[in-house]
């Protein structure tokens, strides 16, 4: 189960633990144990502690924090999913595989990262480069694991 909130980076930290935490807290404490859950917002670097403490097995994290960094404020006790910037995904495939090497270096092989888009699709972005991109990600996901 997820809960996806592109809105939710807009409030600051005490906006949001007054007028989101609580209700969202209560969607993910409803699954708790029953299902996987994640919880995912865009714009979200100066709240993610907040979304750790509304609650998710997963916290997604959009592009705009590295990964490593975001899992600092997050904690250990939590998967994260991100952070790729869709957009990256418009322009040369050579840049993307750069960012896409640089998510994976900061993740450093941790368990409990699942590399994904730090937000959904563009509707102009072109198949094949979600398709390159995916293939790129599992050939570097490897060679990373055995070095």
């Amino acid at each position: 189960m997820q809960v996806f909130d592109s809105w939710v980076g807009t409030l600051n930290d005490a906006d949001y633990r007054e007028f989101a935490l609580p209700h969202t807290k209560k969607i993910f404490d409803a699954v708790a144990g029953r299902v996987p859950s994640i919880h995912f917002g865009t714009g979200t670097a100066t709240i993610l502690d907040a979304l750790r403490d509304a609650g998710g097995d997963v916290i997604g994290v959009d592009w705009r924090v590295p990964i490593d960094d975001a899992w600092s404020l997050i904690g250990s006790d939590r998967a994260v999913q991100g952070n790729l910037d869709p957009t990256l995904l418009l322009g040369p495939l050579p840049r993307m595989f750069r960012q896409v090497d640089e998510i994976i270096q900061r993740a450093a092989g941790r368990p409990g990262h699942i590399f994904n888009l730090g937000h959904g699709l563009l509707p102009s972005t072109p198949v094949e480069h979600v398709q390159m991109l995916a293939q790129y990600v599992h050939t570097a996901a490897r060679a990373a694991t055995r070095s």
